[in-house]
Parts: C-alpha cells; sequence; structure tokens
C-alpha cells in the first residue's frame, strides 16, 4: 500500500499547489463529465427501447439519473491507473436510493457488467461490490458473511441526503483504495490488472453529479 499512498500524497500536494512547475506540466485533469452535456459517454440500459437522453440529462452544469430503468453510462474511453473523483448527491425532493461507480468495467454489457463496484447507495458510500466474479481481497473482517463479494466499508465519512458528498477514487495495478469526504474507507488488492471502462450506475433512485474527473497514472 506505500506506492498508493505516495499518490494520495502527491495528489494531495498537486491539489495544495505546492508542486513545481515541472512537476505540474506532467499531470493533466481528465474532466470525464464537461458540464454541459454526455459527450464522451455510451449507454447501457435494461430496456432496449430507452434511450440514454430519457435517463440522463444536464441542469446548470449538473448530470441528473433518474434511477429508472436499471442500467449505467460508461466512458467511450479505457482507463487502467488513475484517480478518479466524484461529487455526487441525491435528489433534494426525493428518497435517497441506490448507484455505484463502477471500476475497469470489461467483458460483456449487461446488468451488471465485470467490474468492481464503489459503492454509493445512501448510507453506505465505501463499500465494495465485486461484479461478474472480479476479484478483491479485504479485510476478512469486513467480508459481508451472507454475501461474499460484498465488502463493508470500515467507517461512515458520508454526508447526509442531499448534501454534497465526494468519492477520491484510487486505482493503481492491482489495488484500490475508497475515499469519502477525504477519510480512507475502504482499500483492497488483488484487481485485475487492465484497462477498462468507467461506468455511473442507474439503479432506482434519482442521483446527481457535479464532478466527474480523473488524473491518469499511465
Amino acid at each position: 500500500m506505500r506506492i498508493l499512498w505516495a499518490i494520495a500524497l502527491w495528489s494531495l500536494a498537486l491539489a495544495c499547489g505546492v508542486l513545481g512547475a515541472q512537476e505540474s506540466k506532467r499531470v493533466q485533469v481528465i474532466k470525464l463529465f464537461n458540464g454541459r452535456d454526455l459527450t464522451g459517454w455510451k449507454a447501457y440500459l435494461a430496456d432496449p427501447n430507452a434511450r440514454m437522453e430519457d435517463v440522463w440529462r444536464v441542469e446548470d452544469g449538473i448530470l441528473i439519473c433518474k434511477g429508472e430503468p436499471l442500467g449505467y453510462i460508461y466512458t467511450e474511453r479505457d482507463y487502467k491507473n488513475y484517480i478518479l473523483k466524484v461529487e455526487w448527491r441525491w435528489a433534494p425532493d426525493k428518497k435517497p436510493g441506490n448507484s455505484g461507480v463502477l471500476l475497469r468495467v470489461h467483458g460483456e454489457h449487461k446488468i451488471w457488467p465485470r467490474s468492481v463496484e464503489a459503492q454509493l447507495m445512501h448510507m453506505n458510500a465505501g463499500d465494495f461490490w465485486l461484479i461478474d466474479g472480479a476479484p478483491l481481497q479485504t479485510d476478512p473482517e469486513y467480508v459481508d458473511k451472507n454475501a461474499e463479494r460484498h465488502r463493508w466499508r470500515k467507517k461512515n465519512a458520508e454526508k447526509p441526503a442531499p448534501e454534497w458528498n465526494q468519492y477520491e477514487i484510487i486505482v493503481y495495478n492491482d489495488q484500490v483504495i475508497l475515499k469519502v469526504n477525504g477519510e480512507v474507507v475502504n482499500e483492497g488488492t488483488g484487481a485485475e490488472v487492465l484497462a477498462g471502462k468507467i461506468a455511473l450506475q442507474s439503479e432506482g433512485g434519482e442521483i446527481h453529479f457535479r464532478t466527474v474527473e480523473l488524473i491518469a497514472l499511465e
């Protein structure tokens, strides 16, 4: 985990503006969501008659997912190693629901594709779900005995709905770290080392995103 902590400290230094000019030039923040439209994204929906724009829309710089039907949007490009920042909230006038950020998505598009999920379910942000056989080794104490592919977070750092929350997700080689609002809440090793899509789920509740961006660590 020392490599990941070094990366995390380096990203903090970048955010605080303490890196030199030469180091900063080598860093590129990729805005996966541009604040205007869904350029760079594609959709897979369980209902073959549904269209991406039926489920996802952009209003005042916020990406809104209505949560139905089930499905996800995914990046056109593949990403392998990165620091991903996602800011989300639940719709202020509706009951909080479920969603997730899918990492290194690959294989067949379906409900749900092979990936490691960083959970967004209300008051469960920071859990892992290992989808379609995706591997990840975590602390045995936090393995859900009723569903082994579910790995509980180690602490709750989530703000109550409808406040904005922030994920910082570090994916590097076989390691994954989840930070919620600046606090490390989960981590694992043994992930598949490959380039894959990044996806946001439509899973039954209206959810808003205002930031989806990454720093590639290739």
